[in-house]
């Protein structure tokens, strides 16, 4: 099985703001390190109980719009019962459930294979935990 799978933590700095951070350039320097040109899964895991992973277009405002989106569903506010932490935390403990914590995804020649626009990106809206850490693990 080592011969086939790899795995490596990154640390990631969000800061203390509500953020969308990419990973697509740590996901392929892990690949282009561990898979050795093969075909495989990555799998992009969290393990926090206040972050997420997601596939989606950067640059183009959409990492704005997905925070937006969130605030608006998700709002900082005193309506939740997890109530430790900054204002609204609460909502923090939520966010997993609509943006899960992990994605897998395809790799294919050591490649992870995205579309055009398509990047793999660290959901934080947690403003009270500024260090991150994040799993990436490659199963040929």
């Amino acid at each position: 099985m080592a011969d086939h799978y790899r795995s490596r933590v990154i640390d990631v700095s969000t800061g203390s703001v509500e953020s969308v951070y990419d990973l697509t350039a740590d996901c392929a320097d892990f690949l282009r390190e561990e898979a050795g040109g093969s075909d495989g899964l990555l799998n992009v895991f969290v393990p926090h109980a206040t972050a997420g992973v997601a596939v989606i277009e950067m640059g183009a405002g959409s990492d704005d719009d997905l925070l937006a989106a969130l605030r608006d569903l998700l709002p900082a506010d005193d309506r939740w019962r997890h109530r430790h932490g900054s204002p609204g935390h609460g909502r923090d403990h939520v966010l997993p459930a609509l943006v899960p914590p992990h994605a897998t995804l395809p790799v294919v020649g050591g490649r992870l294979e995205l579309g055009t626009w398509q990047s793999v990106v660290l959901v934080d809206t947690n403003r009270d935990n500024p260090r991150r850490q994040v799993r990436l693990s490659f199963l040929a």
